[in-house]
């Protein structure tokens, strides 16, 4: 009955459809903005500074050494082929401790992070990395945001589109209910119960005294189980500025998306206590349509609206000189993404 529940919860919910069924209706729009830029691959020009625009198949690494050091945790490349002695080593050499972010350089959706409390976690995690990641300090904040940002390249100001806050997947006790029972009440985190089951084994066996709240992943990942809200209503000029003194100190960004730890709201708008974790370029998702009380219809809308704008400043840039992917590069680039993706899920 169980499962019943939850198939039934996946179809009527649109926030859990696999990314091709909510993607690919879209494909007429998609197209429509091609022929308008007469290249499918157009997005190439929108983030010059970014491989592939930032659409897929960028190091991470790449774009942090765009922003500025300030805003950004302390990062340390990791090589596949490095011994876990060596690569520790350059870890604790750059002042981080455990525990601390593991990600993949070359990444997607929060697939590979994971925080690492000791040696032997970290041992684990380079043996079963397909690739190079990196390895981040750990930020104290525990409020996550996803903000959008637009940039014509004739304006010398940006604006923000969109802002979405992410509510890490967790369970409160009860003092009577292990935490497995309290997983399986909400769908949102009985969706994710084989990788919790992986992951705390027979924790979830341990009962949460009444009111206390256990995190079981604490990234903002939709794929991992985050809950998405559209705060787009709390858009001001503070945060405007905050966001714009980043993004225009990066060279060749126009259009993407920005995901940032911070403390308090108030804080990020004055651009204190804050720290920028990510930055997707073309590929970033406008992800405040994820939000529970959106329709389709509304998503579909505010996608279109995005790929509007993504259209136009692509534009602009071939006009200053910037080039499009040719259709067999893109096409490469798509089929690179999609065996990492395969390689990352576990």
């Amino acid at each position: 009955m169980d499962s019943l529940k939850l198939i039934w919860h996946r179809i009527t919910n649109w926030e859990y459809w696999p990314f091709w069924l909510i993607y690919y209706p879209m494909f007429p729009v998609w197209l429509f903005y091609s022929l308008k830029a007469r290249s499918f691959f157009f997005f190439n020009a929108a983030n010059p500074g970014m491989k592939n625009g930032g659409m897929a198949m960028i190091s991470k690494m790449e774009i942090y050494t765009m922003i500025p050091e300030r805003f950004i945790p302390k990062t340390v490349f990791i090589e596949k082929n490095d011994t876990p002695e060596l690569a520790l080593e350059r870890v604790l050499e750059n002042d981080i401790g455990f525990p601390f972010i593991a990600k993949p350089d070359i990444g997607m959706k929060a697939f590979g992070v994971e925080k690492i409390h000791n040696k032997d976690e970290f041992r684990n995690y380079l043996n079963w990395t397909p690739s190079h990641f990196l390895v981040q300090e750990l930020i104290p904040y525990q409020k996550e945001v996803g903000i959008f940002y637009v940039r014509k390249p004739d304006e010398v100001h940006g604006k923000i589109t969109g802002i979405v806050s992410k509510e890490f997947l967790s369970v409160t006790g009860d003092g009577q209910s292990t935490m497995l029972e309290l997983i399986k009440r909400n769908p949102r985190s009985h969706l994710q119960l084989a990788v919790l089951k992986k992951k705390f084994g027979a924790q979830l066996q341990e009962v949460l005294i009444e009111g206390e709240e256990f995190i079981l992943v604490p990234y903002g990942s939709h794929t991992r189980g985050a809950k998405f809200v559209d705060i787009s209503h709390k858009i001001n000029e503070a945060l405007v500025n905050t966001i714009d003194d980043i993004c225009s100190q990066m060279n060749g960004f126009h259009y993407g998306r920005l995901d940032v730890l911070y403390n308090t709201f108030e804080e990020l708008c004055q651009g204190k206590n804050f720290s920028v974790i990510e930055v997707n370029g073309a590929g970033g998702e406008a992800t405040h349509i994820y939000d529970p009380q959106h329709s389709l219809f509304w998503a579909w809308r505010e996608v279109a609206r995005h790929w509007a704008m993504l259209c136009e400043i692509s534009i602009a840039n071939k006009k200053a000189g910037h080039t499009y992917l040719s259709f067999k590069d893109g096409r490469a680039m798509l089929k690179q993404t999609g065996a990492l993706q395969a390689q990352l899920k576990f």
